[in-house]
């Protein structure tokens, strides 16, 4: 019967705790501190000295009882005076355990603007460095919350604000290798490292769980819109991999942008502003991973090159590596091959290097044929499928295959895509193969979220292409619209040169 809101209510139970609450709280913590109850009880919280989140929750039972009486003050007092409403109440218990963890989850999430804009601010909300001191002295910080109360009593730690200010300063690290990507579906937002670690540290769903579905769509359409206002990339993922630091940037567009043309001149800027900014910087190499590198959209990076041919970064696509991963794929002894997808700058590297082992690549559709043929893929393996019953057992798919086009293939056949994205898996009888990609080696650290549909410690082979280039130190850019099928042996050398390992395919395949 609590009405969802009463602001009467709401400012009673903020009075309530900045005054009787955070005041009871202070002495009696105060108190804890004298010897005869430190050693019986508040000891067991300070045991922990470099604290982290879960040792906000760390006391001895008797403690508990005493928190949980004085924490029901606004609740209960509010309650009694008949003005309690709902959403108080839960702003209330979300506050507390926010504020606990926060305190301890020992670094700095408070900007230092916030307190230069709002001054006061500093006796109002404590930071996890304030409360660190109170682990490391023992006889300082006592406050709960509101460290107005250490201020006015004169037990704040003399260090409080040089701790602060020194907690914030960082040397600014500069990458050697970026990877430049953007977000995939709408849900994607919560798989980010940024968003759920628990999230992330899965594959991409194909399908959302149905709690994002059903109880977070008005956070999922309100969150992904105020992220697409953004005109500027930013990190959300570092990585170490030998001396090389790694930095992973988020483009903040979804994939349906990259479909209109509308939306190309933004996300051309984007990308443009990101590159010579890096530049700037002294990276050494960005790559272009998912639809950053369209063909139709900025010529595989190539109008950049172009654009300033004075760059220092050495700009990389990762169709190089992508190709040699694909043809790397192909089952030893394989014989033929069938081809149907959007024909592509990698499509048609993996053609030609299987046409120059001699290999027969059947082609569903007459325009993908036609396309092959222009870029210069060899006729004399190339050739146009000319009836219904195909005998080949692996595929090669890529972007636009169709359900009634996997239903032709024969049970058992193993589809090798070489595109980003991964196709519809509608075939139970059938194998479907990664998209491009490669086991990072053992040495790579922090690598703990999955790159999209991808596993734990598995790379895109787009994104392994410009780590790669990094660490040979080639010096040339590796883009554009052209095929450069010579290049297809010398990555993928390198690449098993610097431990990074193909994915297995299934046992019959083999």
């Amino acid at each position: 019967r609590l009405p969802l809101w009463r602001p009467d209510g709401a400012i009673l139970m903020a009075l309530l705790h900045a005054g009787p609450v955070e005041f009871l709280y202070y002495w009696f913590h105060r108190a804890l501190h004298h010897h005869f109850l430190y050693s019986r009880y508040h000891s067991h919280h300070h045991s922990s000295i470099v604290t982290e989140p879960i040792t906000s929750v760390v006391h001895p039972f008797a403690e508990h009882i005493v928190y949980t009486v004085l924490l029901a003050i606004p609740t209960v007092t509010t309650a009694l005076c008949g003005i309690l409403s709902t959403v108080p109440v839960f702003a209330y218990i979300t506050y507390i355990d926010f504020m606990n963890f926060m305190g301890h989850c020992n670094f700095e999430i408070f900007p230092k603007r916030l307190f230069h804009l709002f001054p006061p601010l500093k006796f109002l909300c404590y930071t996890a460095s304030f409360h660190s001191l109170h682990h490391t002295q023992f006889r300082t910080n006592y406050s709960l919350f509101m460290p107005i109360y250490d201020y006015i009593y004169g037990t704040t730690d003399k260090c409080s604000d040089s701790l602060y200010e020194r907690s914030l300063e960082r040397e600014k690290e500069s990458p050697d290798v970026i990877y430049l990507t953007h977000l995939t579906t709408l849900d994607s937002i919560y798989q980010m490292r940024l968003g759920f670690s628990s999230l992330s540290s899965r594959p991409l769903w194909s399908r959302a769980p149905w709690y994002l579905t059903w109880f977070m769509w008005p956070f999922t359409l309100l969150f992904s819109f105020v992220l697409t206002l953004s005109s500027r990339t930013f990190v959300f993922e570092r990585n170490h991999l030998c001396n090389l630091t790694l930095h992973s940037h988020l483009l903040p567009k979804f994939a349906f942008h990259y479909k209109y043309k509308r939306h190309h001149e933004t996300i051309n800027n984007i990308i443009e502003a990101a590159i010579l900014e890096a530049d700037e910087k002294g990276v050494r190499v960005m790559s272009l991973g998912l639809m950053n590198n369209m063909e139709e959209l900025n010529g595989g990076g190539e109008i950049y090159v172009q654009k300033y041919p004075k760059l220092k970064l050495r700009l990389v696509d990762g169709s190089s590596m992508a190709a040699a991963v694909v043809v790397n794929s192909i089952p030893k002894g394989t014989k033929e091959v069938v081809f149907r997808g959007n024909p592509t700058k990698v499509a048609s590297t993996v053609v030609f290097a299987l046409c120059q082992k001699g290999v027969k690549v059947v082609v569903l559709r007459a325009e993908e044929h036609s396309e092959l043929v222009k870029y210069g893929v060899m006729i004399k393996n190339l050739v146009l499928a000319t009836s219904k019953n195909y005998s080949s057992k692996v595929w090669l798919v890529g972007d636009g295959i169709r359900e009634e086009e996997q239903t032709k293939a024969k049970e058992g056949t193993l589809f090798v895509p070489f595109s980003h994205f991964p196709p519809d898996e509608i075939r139970k009888d059938c194998f479907y193969h990664s998209t491009p990609a490669m086991l990072v080696p053992k040495s790579a650290q922090n690598i703990d979220s999955c790159e999209n549909w991808l596993g734990r410690r598995v790379m895109s082979a787009w994104r392994v292409g410009g780590i790669v280039h990094a660490l040979e130190g080639w010096e040339e850019h590796d883009c554009g619209d052209t095929c450069n099928f010579s290049r297809l042996h010398a990555v993928w050398e390198a690449a098993l040169r610097h431990d990074f390992k193909p994915l297995l395919l299934p046992s019959s395949h083999l």
